[in-house]
């Protein structure tokens, strides 16, 4: 049984004798609730205000002005595609019902009246087509014409003094091309499907304010067909990676997002309060823990796409809610996953753009490059790369050149630098020379130990005795797209890199992680050589999209 309905149906236990009341004298400014607020400011407004009198005026002519359903036989876009080259007639066939005969539904977002036709635009999700209504022939549903001479009201009046832009409204008509060519429908029949309250935003100037965008996106979404189409975009992608994965016989999984141990990254969680228990408990910062217990259990190749928060920065890179894919497979390692991570990105480019290469801005001059997915990319170990972009050799350096190299650049917190190892020295040492100079695909490979607790030690005797692990991240437009591991399983060594990262947290650094017993018990039972894989689907679609922020492929961001 869903729990909801139980909760509700406990609360009444006859309701057979309830009925319907509308409520009365509400406060708009209820004292002991801080959620609510006073009336809002466009009340007060003078075009709410004379929408709200047409809204009254609406319904005493006897038009119902929001009406349960409306079905629609088509879409804008599909009739343009289907009719625009075909010869179908002129408006004098449609007006016989000689041409094809469609039921359209949209937004009214033009309207001018020429003599006895009006003529306007609708728009829907998938695009706009022009509307012809004309005073002899078109009908509003539920309206009756009334009164004589001046005060009469037809049907094409109602239209011009009753309806706004930014109504909802159902066609129904026979479609024809104008003098001039253009696809149009003409209107036998016209259904008020929701009458607004609220104008759109100038049609010459648009929705400008990226800050007003974001925050209300339904405006972005009506005024911007580029931004329905990234939303489109984002949503092909989602169905590609999940067809992609399937195929590949991995399993999608769910797993909590409520937990009561954090962990897999270095970062701060949000915490919330489980009153049934009276329990402190966390959102989830990853998907990796849960991911590897069900590969303990014995499920070969999971993977699951869903939300991780963590309660850090906002800029146009990172929004503290965000969606990651993470996957595992048994018996594969970093080289299998890294062919694979490959691959799905050349796939969805093609998917997307019918091409491997994807266009892109260069994200330090803002000059459009072309980005090349396709396989092999480039890889490199992290060693390799400060060498070639950064002209350093880091086996060379004391720890005392690398903490004033990175003081000298500007880019670190002279206060962390003190506190990091030389294998965490290395790696910001990456981040400083060679992540700006990684436009094109790049694997970097083979990472300091210190950079995760969760990495298998590398199989090379010689890297290991280096301190690396077998760990790539990939990088384009000099962003990390993917965090990737042979997964370390071996019990005692993931005990004690765990401890380490416990002992660094409880030193106060918040970013670290808890022990987690529960996860290391796990790992006791066995799990099989696995490799693993995060990926950032926001800034995956900011890439396949052509996207400059984050903000730009999250349909409600967060804001400052």
């Amino acid at each position: 049984m869903d729990s909801s309905l139980s909760s509700r149906q406990s609360i009444v236990t006859d309701a057979s004798n309830l009925s319907v009341v509308a409520p009365q004298n509400i406060s708009r400014q209820p004292k002991d609730n801080p959620m609510t607020s006073k009336a809002p400011d466009y009340f007060s407004h003078e075009e709410f205000q004379n929408r709200s009198r047409k809204l009254k005026e609406i319904k005493d002519l006897g038009v119902e002005p929001y009406p349960h359903k409306f079905t629609p036989s088509t879409t804008a876009a599909e009739l343009i595609a289907h009719y625009s080259d075909k010869t179908i007639g002129h408006s004098e066939e449609a007006s016989l019902g000689k041409t094809p005969s469609v039921t359209l539904a949209g937004r009214l977002v033009l309207f001018r009246a020429m003599g006895k036709n009006a003529f306007a635009h609708i728009q829907n999700g998938s695009g706009r087509i022009q509307i012809m209504f004309n005073r002899d022939q078109t009908e509003v549903e539920g309206f009756k014409p009334s009164g004589q001479g001046e005060e009469s009201l037809n049907a094409m009046k109602f239209l011009e003094k009753k309806i706004d832009l930014g109504d909802i409204l159902g066609i129904e008509g026979n479609l024809f091309h104008t003098n001039k060519g253009e696809l149009t429908i003409f209107a036998k029949k016209v259904t008020l499907l929701c009458k607004t309250l609220l104008p759109l935003p100038d049609k010459h100037a648009g929705l400008t304010d990226k800050e007003l965008r974001y925050r209300k996106r339904w405006l972005d979404l009506i005024c911007s067909p580029e931004v329905t189409s990234t939303f489109l975009a984002r949503s092909k992608i989602m169905s590609e990676i999940r067809k992609y994965f399937a195929e590949h016989h991995f399993m999608e999984v769910e797993t909590p997002v409520l937990q009561g141990m954090y962990g897999g990254a270095e970062a701060r969680p949000f915490t919330t309060k489980l009153n049934a228990l009276d329990q402190e408990m966390f959102m989830r910062i990853a998907l990796e823990i849960s991911l590897k217990k069900l590969i303990v259990g014995g499920l070969p190749r999971v993977f699951e796409i869903g939300k991780v928060f963590r309660n850090e920065g906002i800029d146009r890179n990172h929004n503290p809610e965000f969606t990651m894919i993470e996957a595992y497979a048994a018996y594969w390692d970093y080289n299998d996953m890294m062919r694979f991570v490959e691959k799905l990105y050349e796939h969805l480019a093609l998917q997307l753009h019918g091409s491997t290469k994807v266009p892109a801005r260069h994200p330090q001059t803002g000059e459009p490059v072309e980005i090349d997915m396709k396989t092999p990319w480039i890889r490199m170990s992290m060693k390799e790369s400060i060498q070639k972009y950064g002209n350093l050799n880091v086996d060379e350096l004391s720890e005392a050149q690398m903490r004033s190299m990175l003081e000298e650049s500007g880019h670190a917190d002279p206060q962390k630098i003190k506190a990091l190892s030389r294998g965490l020295l290395i790696a910001a040492l990456f981040e400083v020379t060679v992540e700006p100079f990684l436009i094109q695909p790049h694997h970097i490979i083979d990472h300091p130990i210190e950079t995760t607790p969760l990495c298998k030690p590398h199989r090379d005797p010689k890297l290991r005795e280096e301190g690396l692990v077998e760990r790539f991240e990939s990088f384009i437009l000099t962003q990390e797209i993917c965090n990737a591991y042979s997964e370390l399983n071996d019990p005692v060594m993931q005990r004690q890199l765990l401890e380490q990262q416990a002992a660094r947290r409880d030193a106060g650094d918040e970013e670290a992680s808890p022990l987690d017993e529960d996860f290391l018990e796990a790992v006791c039972q066995g799990m099989p050589p696995t490799s693993g894989v995060g990926i950032g689907v926001d800034r995956l679609v900011m890439l396949l999209t052509n996207s400059h922020s984050i903000r730009d492929v999250l349909y409600f961001p967060w804001m400052k």
